[in-house]
């Protein structure tokens, strides 16, 4: 399939949309062409949040897809927009492709709005870490479907996770894509199936868009590779009983058979991060320099929460959040510490993936920690030990920024061509899902 032709009808956006832009879209589109568009509710979210699907094409194979599983991953959203769009638009694509799409533009609106202060303000960087939110990891929709092994059972799924359940428990789809997004990484796919034509085809999208390929460490070490910047979707079974969460949308695409798809896209451009050449460190060195900064920040936010935790009184989600990252986040790092092939020179993509991975986990865990305690101090509860952590490490989030920023070689991407390359791996993936006997 040509793909260039629909990724070249993106429009220029500049802005993610807000919750409730998204939920007016869907209103305008359904309202316009009602013949087309069939808009339906499938579930509540846990603030009591709508969670809509909208519903077009014709078939015989069905499509599932998911916008903003992580609320800080707003891409989707418009690519949930755009390809709705084009499907409005071409009777060709929505009648002769072969497929009924259901588009969920956010199936977790409520984290979604804790991210709206830079939803807004795209390629600020400093905005993005002030305003960031993202569950803690048992509160994920990603990552709470059900598993019921002999070792390790999780049912504690949630509201929104059990309204994708039921959607595609009533279309058993062949395609399942998850949209998801990244910050200062390369771009790279998981594909629930062993496809390395289809990875190549997916890898080439991105880089003719002027995607930097991520080649450095990956996400986990159990990582495996089916072609460049694609590896195989990790189940539940291999990931759960670390993070004490469920199975992903992947486990519950397997029951169906259907190809499940994660795009992975940066908002940043760094083009150290696909440089392949050896360094004169060590891939060990390297890694380990990383789990240590990591258990730095882990023992200085654990040092400061300390200092403070007798006095909170706010049950936000950003304490959530933050403590659980400070409870199993270790557990996570050190797995890599058994990490074969460690012995070889690094790449410098292996150099900046490590080092840009500890200024994430700084700026990321250091931001939610500073909006725990201004919802204490939003909230009249203006101890002293409060009103002394958020001035210390209000100024050490200052450093970690100025660090980070001097360490960074990267330019904001465009969102049109992120909304591209997602709505092309898109066609393509559905393409070979429907190939399959």
């Amino acid at each position: 399939m040509d793909v260039d032709q629909h990724m070249s009808r993106v429009p220029d956006y500049t802005a993610f949309p807000t919750v409730d832009q998204m939920h007016a879209e869907l209103d305008e589109l359904a309202a316009a062409h009602p013949d087309l568009v069939k808009l339906r509710r499938i579930g509540t979210s846990r603030l009591g949040e709508p969670l809509r699907v909208a519903t077009i094409g014709s078939g015989p194979h069905d499509a599932v897809i998911i916008g903003g599983p992580h609320p800080n991953e707003p891409i989707g959203s418009l690519t949930v927009s755009s390809l709705l769009r084009q499907l409005v638009e071409d009777a060709s694509l929505r009648e002769d492709f072969g497929y009924r799409w259901h588009l969920i533009p956010c199936v977790d609106p409520d984290g979604a709005r804790l991210n709206e202060g830079w939803y807004v303000r795209p390629g600020d960087r400093r905005a993005y870490v002030e305003h960031f939110y993202r569950p803690a990891e048992a509160d994920q929709v990603e990552w709470t479907f059900p598993l019921t092994g002999e070792d390790y059972f999780f049912d504690r799924t949630l509201p929104e996770t059990e309204a994708l359940m039921r959607l595609m428990d009533e279309v058993k789809p062949a395609f399942v894509y998850s949209l998801h997004n990244g910050e200062l990484q390369g771009a790279f796919y998981y594909l629930s199936k062993d496809e390395p034509a289809l990875a190549a085809r997916l890898a080439a999208i991105a880089t003719a868009q002027g995607l930097p390929l991520h080649m450095g460490p990956p996400e986990v070490p159990s990582a495996v590779s089916i072609g460049p910047a694609a590896y195989r979707t990790p189940r539940g079974s291999e990931l759960a009983a670390t993070y004490g969460t469920g199975g992903g949308s992947v486990d519950y695409a397997d029951r169906f058979d259907a190809l499940h798809l994660v795009t992975e896209l940066p908002y940043w451009a760094d083009p150290r991060v696909a440089d392949e050449t050896p360094t004169d460190q060590e891939y060990g060195e390297v890694i380990k320099a990383g789990l240590d900064a990591q258990r730095a920040l882990i023992a200085e936010l654990a040092q400061s929460m300390s200092a403070v935790r007798a006095d909170l009184t706010v049950r936000s989600p950003f304490r959530l959040a933050l403590q659980d990252f400070l409870d199993t986040h270790d557990e996570f790092i050190s797995e890599w510490e058994s990490f074969p092939g460690t012995d070889r020179p690094a790449t410098v993509a292996e150099v900046v993936g490590s080092r840009q991975l500890m200024h994430l986990m700084r700026l990321r865990y250091g931001g939610t920690y500073l909006r725990m305690l201004d919802a204490e101090l939003g909230a009249g509860n203006q101890t002293p030990a409060i009103r002394a952590e958020r001035a210390r490490l209000g100024a050490r989030f200052d450093d970690w920024f100025t660090e980070a920023e001097a360490d960074a070689t990267a330019t904001p991407i465009p969102i049109r061509t992120l909304v591209a390359v997602q709505l092309g791996a898109a066609l393509l993936a559905a393409e070979s899902a429907k190939r399959k006997p």
